[in-house]
């Protein structure tokens, strides 16, 4: 396993510049040292500049919340992976259950961003899940190989090793209804297993595999405990830096 846990915050749509470099300036400020785990953050697109001038002295990383599959050309609002990596980007999120569902997103794109992603040299953070209808039909490993095996198409062993999977169920997204740390442990056991097979034993265990989903100081603990959890994507509660650092002392405790 990768022994350090990698903590992820998503600002997704909020924050100001302004804003930004304030949690920054707080989180830094209540950062004790040098942490012991990595810690990522994703504020919006207009904040990115900003924020990677703020956190040259920081031990923090900075991550882009998505990308465009091409590395230039005619897309009117969109940015590539060399444009990110240009502002101080270390990591992308690709995949993100919202760029699925309210995008439109499929797997065939979300491949061609994962490929994009990791050309640029930026780590990527590939998220899947299933809906609440696919789990109650009992169709949650299913939907999770559709994924898997679309989203990680023509990619090989050394393409990936800068690849992380964040499961986030899509029924936990936003909603304060976690899945249970025996549903997380299942779901992280299956994921491992099918890297294994997929790809060999010793990519699967170095690959970080994190838990997204209603993540919050209350339960970051017993999560990060589940065999298989390696970090977190934090959503809402990574806005409230006094929250997140929570989380995160939780991750180095």
């Amino acid at each position: 396993m990768n022994q350090r846990i990698l903590i992820v915050g998503n600002w997704k749509m909020h924050g100001t510049i302004g804003e930004t470099l304030q949690r920054i300036t707080v989180l830094h400020r209540d950062l004790e040292g040098e942490p012991a785990v990595d810690i990522v953050l994703a504020p919006p697109f207009t904040s990115l500049y900003s924020a990677s001038i703020a956190l040259q002295d920081v031990p923090m990383k900075l991550a882009a919340q998505n990308l465009h599959w091409e590395s230039e050309g005619a897309y009117t609002g969109e940015v590539s992976g060399p444009f990110l990596k240009d502002v101080g980007c270390d990591y992308a999120i690709v995949g993100h259950s919202e760029r699925r569902h309210c995008f439109g997103e499929d797997d065939e794109t979300i491949n061609k961003k994962v490929r994009s992603a990791l050309a640029a040299e930026l780590k990527t953070i590939l998220c899947i899940g299933e809906t609440a209808e696919e789990r109650k039909a009992g169709k949650t490993f299913e939907r999770l190989e559709g994924q898997l095996a679309k989203d990680l198409s023509e990619l090989h062993i050394h393409d990936i090793e800068g690849l992380s999977l964040a499961y986030e169920p899509v029924w936990a997204i936003g909603t304060g209804q976690n899945a249970t740390p025996e549903q997380v442990g299942e779901v992280h056991s299956w994921i491992r297993n099918y890297i294994a097979k997929t790809f060999d034993a010793p990519t699967a265990n170095t690959m970080r595999l994190l838990y997204g989903g209603s993540v919050k100081k209350d339960n970051a603990a017993t999560l990060l405990k589940v065999q298989h959890v390696d970090g977190l994507l934090v959503g809402g509660a990574s806005l409230d830096p006094e929250e997140f650092m929570a989380i995160i002392q939780a991750a180095t405790a």
